[in-house]
């Protein structure tokens, strides 16, 4: 999964149209060069392919002092469909950039449907460390191996983190805080 094209998209959507320099400049203001791998390369390209795709199409072009045209862009049906898929995988997903891309458009969706996914990547997030720490006795002792022990605690302590954060964001989605798309959705139970 791309995280560049699910911020593309999500900012695109978010500003109803947009050209490239306007969401690469959402973007920066967001610091999202700093917890992705978004560079000004890989926005026009996700904007080219997307277009391509069929999920952006060209609405019009806005004029500029400063050379030619830019084309402003809007989400096509496929692109809202894209968006909505991008989004599912990347809400129950343990990879920090997707997730985070997910989080920072997780009021486009109905507060349960994103409970619901959260959950579900509080439970991945806990399968994974426990599968982590279940390794460490199979490992040679501490000293023995190039610290693979170690690594092993690292990592599950990463995993035991990120369901910790989770349940705080869960917590807080379940209490009705946030805006979200549906303002007002039932909180589903476990």
């Amino acid at each position: 999964m791309s995280s560049v094209r699910l911020l593309v998209l999500g900012v695109i959507r978010r500003q109803g149209r947009a050209h490239g320099y306007a969401v690469r400049a959402e973007l920066l203001s967001w610091r999202a060069d700093t917890w992705t791998n978004v560079k000004p390369g890989s926005i026009y390209h996700a904007l080219k392919q997307l277009g391509a795709e069929g999920k952006l199409s060209a609405s019009d072009t806005e004029s500029s002092e400063k050379g030619p045209g830019r084309t402003l862009f809007t989400l096509t049906e496929a692109g809202e469909t894209e968006f909505r898929a991008l989004m599912d995988a990347a809400l129950v997903s343990i990879d920090m950039e997707e997730l985070g891309a997910a989080i920072a458009f997780m009021d486009a969706l109905p507060r349960a449907h994103v409970i619901e996914k959260l959950r579900e990547q509080r439970r991945n997030s806990d399968t994974v460390r426990a599968e982590l720490l279940a390794m460490i006795p199979d490992f040679p002792g501490r000293y023995e191996a190039p610290h693979a022990t170690d690594l092993l605690e690292l990592w599950s302590g990463v995993f035991g983190n990120l369901s910790t954060w989770t349940g705080g964001i869960l917590a807080r989605l379940e209490a009705g805080e946030y805006d979200m798309q549906d303002r007002a959705d039932p909180v589903p139970d476990d």
